[in-house]
């Protein structure tokens, strides 16, 4: 792999990106909530995937199956984010956020919400970018990689399926969600999360070490999903629910881990 070669692939999923996003922001001033953003960072996963098969140097086969993992990923959340967001207001995370703006709030949202997304989106994605421009057949690596991926997708999508099912039953309003996986991990949709980016990462660098020079990649994820915008500040806002400090005592914060004894939170 060269950086020449790699060169045309940043610059088309840069051009994507920074297309996608700007047009999100109209959407959000339109809907009234920057939320919507959450469902354009799927989405532009999906668009810089794209953009490594429209650009590949490398094994199609690798090519291809990195676009299926990386779409398959991207659609399911955005699709999921979407639904769960419909007739809904803002997000407290961005009401917090935006209630602190400096100057002109619409410029910073713009700034701080979509554009900052947008970048983190294209760092994240680097091994996928990278790996379309490996000549190497694909390895055991990349099916190990395979089933990081598929174990994180699982756990993301049962995770957020429970989810929706406990929220949309009536007796269940004002309880902490406790059950299925729920009961192992505080957040198994972020855990599912960073597996599926840790499963691109190995399909990536299988057949080319060149790879290992994006590793900040799957690490920056990883960070976002536990101490940036995912797991501590979700905490933060749950933590004066009745329930919640008896839950977070007895279940793992981020990977899963079985339950300790003890109840006192609402069933």
């Amino acid at each position: 792999m060269s950086a020449a070669a790699l060169l045309p692939t940043l610059a088309v999923s840069a051009a994507a990106v920074a297309a996608l996003m700007p047009a999100t922001f109209a959407v959000g001033l339109r809907v009234g909530r920057h939320s919507v953003v959450d469902a354009a960072w799927g989405a532009a996963f999906v668009l810089v995937a794209a953009a490594c098969v429209l650009t590949a140097t490398g094994d199609p086969v690798r090519v291809w199956l990195l676009f299926g993992l990386t779409a398959v990923w991207g659609v399911r959340l955005a699709v999921h984010i979407g639904r769960r967001g419909r007739g809904k207001g803002e997000d407290p995370r961005y009401e917090r956020l935006l209630s602190r703006a400096p100057g002109n709030p619409r410029l910073y949202a713009l700034r701080i919400v979509y554009l900052l997304q947008g970048a983190l989106v294209l760092l994240v994605a680097l091994p996928v970018q990278a790996a379309a421009h490996t000549t190497a057949p694909l390895g055991p690596l990349a099916a190990l990689g395979v089933l990081v991926w598929l174990a994180g997708f699982v756990f993301e999508s049962v995770g957020d399926a429970q989810l929706t099912r406990f929220k949309r039953d009536p007796a269940n309003r004002g309880r902490i969600m406790d059950r299925g996986l729920w009961a192992w991990t505080r957040h198994p949709n972020y855990f599912g999360d960073a597996c599926v980016w840790w499963g691109l990462f190995l399909v990536a660098l299988d057949g080319s070490w060149w790879v290992l020079l994006t590793l900040p990649a799957p690490l920056v994820m990883t960070y976002l999903l536990t101490r940036g915008s995912g797991q501590r500040l979700l905490d933060e806002h749950m933590a004066g629910r009745p329930g919640w400090a008896d839950y977070a005592r007895r279940t793992s914060a981020f990977v899963p881990l079985p339950p300790k004894r003890g109840s006192g939170g609402p069933r």
